[in-house]
């Protein structure tokens, strides 16, 4: 019971994190400025994706934007559905890997550890090494291959 619970947990809870992610950097949770708003606008976080990587010329900053935003999205869908999950769940750990070393260098330690993002890397290459998915597309498919 506690393997199910933890798997669906995991999916729905790294889903709605990226969906949280979203909607902050399109306004949705208030203005920049507001309590617990990171970002507010997309513009803002194309500065803040170049801020994290400093490394790259400052043009990079605006498709590394969209490329994340477009990689954050999918994922949460295919999370959240339950489709391709050890395929999602690896793709989210190592994109949230990614997110917490370029938070390390570009804002210190402290950034990726307060935001708990090594933390949702844990947990997202956990939930690749799960055995089955319940409640989701993948268990259904499974189930109707079994039937078949």
């Amino acid at each position: 019971m506690l393997a199910v619970f933890s798997s669906v947990f995991l999916r729905v809870a790294l889903g709605v994190s990226f969906l949280s992610a979203l909607a902050d950097r399109f306004g949705l949770w208030g203005a920049f400025g507001e309590p617990h708003v990171a970002w507010g606008t997309f513009a803002k976080f194309i500065a803040y994706t170049g801020m994290l990587n400093w490394f790259l010329p400052e043009s990079a900053a605006r498709p590394v934007a969209i490329v994340a935003t477009g990689a954050e999205t999918a994922l949460a869908i295919f999370l959240l559905l339950g489709w391709q999950t050890r395929t999602a769940a690896l793709l989210s750990g190592g994109l949230l890997l990614l997110f917490a070393i370029t938070m390390t260098a570009g804002l210190g330690i402290k950034a990726p550890l307060d935001a708990s993002v090594f933390s949702a890397a844990g947990g997202a290459f956990l939930l690749a090494s799960c055995a089955e998915y319940p409640f989701s597309i993948d268990q259904l498919r499974r189930d109707s291959a079994r039937g078949a």
